[in-house]
C-alpha cells in the first residue's frame, strides 16, 4: 500500500491494514507471499481508504478463507458509504447488508424479506 499511497505514513496505512487483520510482519510481507484470503484483505483495504462513497462487489466472498469473510463482514459494517454487492453467500450476505435486491429477468426489485425468506419463496 505504500507504492500505492506514497507520502501517507507508514504507521497510518498500517493501522488501516490492522482493521482488516493484517497485522504485525504480514504487514510487511510481499503480496506474492500472501494466501488468496490474505490477498483480498490488502485489496479490501487498499480500496476502502481513501474513503470512497459506493463500492461494488462480485462475489467477493470467492477464494476466501472464513476468517477473511468475517474481516470482509467487518470491513463492510464500518464502511460509511453504499455498498452494491452480488454474491451467493449467504453468511456474508445475512452478517453485512441492510437491504436485499432479487434480480430476474433482467430487472432488479426490493425483496422485503431476508435471505432465508427469499430462499423459501425460491424453493415454493
Amino acid at each position: 500500500m505504500m507504492k500505492c499511497y506514497p507520502g501517507v505514513p507508514e504507521q497510518k496505512l498500517r493501522a488501516h491494514l490492522g482493521s482488516f487483520g493484517v497485522t504485525g510482519n504480514l504487514a510487511l510481507q510481499s503480496m506474492y507471499t500472501l494466501s488468496g484470503g490474505q490477498k483480498s484483505r490488502v485489496a479490501f483495504a487498499k480500496i476502502t481508504f481513501k474513503k470512497p462513497h459506493i463500492i461494488l462487489l462480485d462475489e467477493p466472498s470467492n477464494h476466501l478463507d472464513l476468517d477473511a469473510v468475517e474481516a470482509l463482514i467487518q470491513g463492510l459494517l464500518v464502511f460509511q458509504g453504499g455498498v452494491l454487492m452480488v454474491s451467493h453467500d449467504e453468511h456474508l450476505i445475512t452478517g453485512s447488508v441492510d437491504e436485499l435486491w432479487a434480480v430476474s429477468e433482467g430487472k432488479a426489485t426490493p425483496f422485503s424479506g431476508t435471505f432465508k425468506d427469499y430462499k423459501k419463496m425460491l424453493k415454493s
